[in-house]
C-alpha cells in the first residue's frame, strides 16, 4: 500500500482554497521534502525560484542536506493576492564514519575511470533535472525493497583521512535477486551501467521529483518506459563500487538530494 503521509509532513501547508493560507513554521528540516495543493491557478516561489504548480494545484519542494536556517515561500493566489512566509528549516546532525587502510585505487580512481565518472555524472544530472508536469509524487511512495537498513542519508565517510562526498542515499541490504519495485508511478529517464552506481535506473515522478535505484543485478525497464507504482523494475545486486548486495535508493527534488527514509513506510526484513 502506498504511504500517503508526507515526509516532514506539512498537511496544512497550503490549503486549496481561493484565499491565502497560513504556513506552519515547524516540521521542515535539512534534507526534507514537502508536497501538497494550493488553489488551482496559484503561483509559488521558493527562495526566488518559481515552483511548478499542477492543474489541480499540486506542488512539491525540498531542502538540501546543508540548507540554511530559513527559506522564503511566496504564494500568489489566482486573484493576485500575495503572501510571503518565512519558513524555519531545522538543522540536522549528520553521522561521520572513518575508514582507514583502503587501497589507494578505491579512494582515488585512475584518470581513465575519472573521465568515465565525469561523463556519467553529467548524464545523471540531466536525468535528475527533468521538469515534467506529471503528478505521480502526490500519491505518496511505497517501499522499493525489503531488507535491512545498511546506510542512511547525510552520513559522511572519511577514507584514509580524506573527507568524501556525503552519502545521498538510503541503503537497504538484501540478497542478490531480491525484487526492486518502483516507489511511485512515473517515466524511466535513465537506465545504465555506471562506475560507482553499477546498474542504475532513475524514474521521474513529476515536478522535479525523482527516485534512483543503484547496484542492481538486473534491470527490467528501459529509458522512456512508463511504470506504475509497485511495478517490478529489477533486482538488488552488487554492481558498481560496493562491499555487498544492497539497494542504494536516491530521492531528489530536481538535482537536490533529499532524505528518502521519512517518505517511505518502515523497512521490513
Amino acid at each position: 500500500m502506498i504511504r500517503r503521509r508526507t515526509a516532514l509532513a506539512l498537511p496544512a501547508l497550503l490549503l486549496a482554497r481561493p484565499g491565502l493560507a497560513a504556513i506552519p513554521a515547524e516540521g521542515l528540516a535539512q534534507g526534507g521534502f514537502a508536497h501538497g495543493r494550493v488553489a488551482p491557478g496559484s503561483r509559488l516561489a521558493l527562495d526566488g525560484r518559481a515552483l511548478r504548480v499542477g492543474p489541480g494545484g499540486e506542488y512539491a519542494f525540498g531542502f538540501s542536506r546543508d540548507h540554511g536556517a530559513e527559506a522564503t515561500l511566496v504564494l500568489t493566489a489566482p486573484n493576485g493576492r500575495t503572501e510571503t512566509q518565512r519558513l524555519a528549516v531545522a538543522r540536522r546532525d549528520w553521522p561521520t564514519q572513518r575508514i582507514t587502510g583502503l587501497p589507494p585505487a578505491q579512494v582515488t580512481p585512475d584518470p581513465e575511470a575519472l573521465r568515465r565518472i565525469t561523463a556519467e555524472r553529467a548524464r545523471l544530472a540531466a536525468a535528475r533535472a527533468t521538469d515534467s508536469p506529471r503528478t505521480d509524487f502526490a500519491a505518496g511512495f511505497l517501499l522499493p525493497a525489503h531488507g535491512r537498513i545498511s546506510g542512511v542519508f547525510g552520513s559522511q565517510r572519511i577514507l584514509n583521512g580524506e573527507p568524501r562526498q556525503p552519502h545521498f542515499g538510503f541503503d537497504i541490504a538484501a540478497p542478490t535477486g531480491t525484487p526492486l519495485l518502483a516507489a511511485a508511478g512515473g517515466v524511466v529517464t535513465l537506465a545504465g551501467d555506471f562506475f560507482f552506481f553499477g546498474r542504475i535506473v532513475v524514474i521521474d515522478h513529476g515536478h522535479g521529483v525523482n527516485t534512483l535505484y543503484a547496484h542492481m543485478s538486473a534491470q527490467g525497464v528501459t529509458e522512456g518506459q512508463q511504470v506504475a507504482a509497485g511495478q517490478r523494475i529489477g533486482a538488488i545486486g552488487a554492481t558498481g563500487r560496493v562491499t555487498g548486495p544492497h539497494l542504494h535508493f536516491g530521492f531528489s527534488w530536481y538535482t537536490t538530494w533529499l532524505d528518502a527514509q521519512p517518505v517511505l513506510p518502515p523497512v521490513t526484513g
